[in-house]
């Protein structure tokens, strides 16, 4: 039973998952950085600040906190967006310069193929 946990556990997609697990989590703690670091400040230069969180709407009493609302979707859409232009497009352009299609190799055409058979029907005696 060990031996078969031991097994599975090195079995390399067990492997390969782990270590995409470890890089997706440094990737989120990088494009986390890149969002709230670098892309939400200059989102602030024409706003006044990178923050929306104070944005409240009061009725009765009641408040309607949609400053945060709109600061998660400032941060999603600057995430997304910086996910596409940083990692996408640029493994989208490797990817695209690696594949080289080659030509399909050409093969025989219908009159040698006929010529082939012709010639192999010669050789036989009947």
């Amino acid at each position: 039973m060990v031996q078969e946990l031991k097994d599975f556990v090195m079995r390399g997609n067990l492997l390969e998952l782990a270590v995409a697990f470890i890089m997706g989590a440094a990737f989120a703690t990088l494009t986390a950085s890149l969002v709230s670091d670098v892309v939400m400040p200059i989102i602030a230069i024409p706003l006044g600040e990178p923050s929306f969180n104070g944005l409240v709407l009061t009725i009765n009493d009641s408040q309607i906190l949609y400053g945060v609302f709109l600061t998660a979707l400032v941060t999603f859409v600057a995430t997304a967006l910086a996910v596409f232009f940083f990692i996408v497009k640029p493994w989208n352009a490797v990817q695209a310069r690696r594949r080289t299609e080659e030509p399909a190799a050409a093969g025989p055409t219908e009159i040698d193929l006929l010529t082939e058979i012709r010639d192999s029907l010669r050789g036989r005696t009947i």
